[in-house]
């Protein structure tokens, strides 16, 4: 199952895991959520890894949760509560896993993402999006507020528009989730691979070492009030200077040569 739902390449350093269920707009039924969970995992433990890609096969990028299998819970003897409460534990933890990753995660976005689907974009570390794809947490115009969604969306894009996409189900388009955060930038559909594989490629050059530390940090001390997020930068950074690749980085830059990193 997992083979079928997730599809994996290895190129350069660089990990592409596919959504591959085109025909539910690569829902995120249980058992999506358990292969990507498994995915996640493994590459958690490889270190010839040095950057993961996101994309989805067919139309979309991710429509959010099966909405059928959902529904069909409902005919278990306590209403689907046992069922929900799973499904929506097994998603956040999947979501949870993205920045725990020691890689940094690139989402390219081809096709729509919405509710859940927005949540997987905005829990990457960045995102690439094609021109004219549309964003949105639109749970709310079918009774269900976005409220494992919100989590991911408020902690990327301002207050007061995490709000508004919430309460509204409006959608906004790809120029817009970039002016607000949502995703780096916007590239004509057809050079979304090619851009998305750019930026792979350009981080999967730096010292892998420093950026596993570094994306570690960087969400550690984002949880953090600023004197304390300044103390443990501070501890994080002296423990990468004394590192013989670093001294390695720094001579190589001032003699202006290449580093020879170990």
């Amino acid at each position: 199952m997992t083979e079928l739902l997730i599809l994996k390449s290895k190129h350069s350093g660089v990990a592409t895991l596919t959504l591959n269920s085109p025909d539910s707009y690569n829902a995120l039924s249980t058992a999506m959520l358990t292969a990507l969970r498994a995915e996640l995992a493994a590459l958690a433990k490889d270190a010839n890894t040095r950057v993961v890609v996101l994309k989805a096969a067919g139309k979309a990028f991710c429509a959010g949760h099966d909405l059928k299998e959902m529904q069909a819970a409902r005919q278990a003897p306590d209403k689907g509560r046992n069922f929900y409460e799973a499904l929506f534990g097994l998603c956040s933890e999947v979501m949870q896993m993205i920045p725990a990753l020691p890689q940094p995660v690139i989402a390219s976005v081809h096709g729509i993402a919405t509710a859940a689907g927005c949540q997987l974009v905005a829990s990457c570390d960045m995102a690439i999006a094609a021109q004219g794809v549309r964003f949105g947490v639109n749970g709310v115009n079918i009774g269900l507020f976005c409220s494992t969604p919100m989590v991911a969306l408020s902690r990327n894009v301002p207050r007061k528009i995490a709000f508004e996409m919430l309460t509204t189900g409006q959608f906004i388009d790809s120029a817009r989730a970039a002016e607000v955060g949502l995703v780096n930038r916007v590239v004509p559909a057809d050079r979304l691979t090619e851009e998305t594989q750019a930026l792979a490629q350009l981080v999967a050059g730096k010292l892998t070492a420093a950026v596993k530390i570094g994306k570690r940090a960087f969400y550690d001390q984002m949880a953090m009030p600023l004197a304390d997020a300044y103390a443990h930068a501070g501890r994080v950074i002296v423990e990468n200077m004394l590192w013989r690749d670093t001294e390695e980085g720094i001579s190589a830059f001032l003699e202006k040569r290449a580093p020879d990193w170990s």
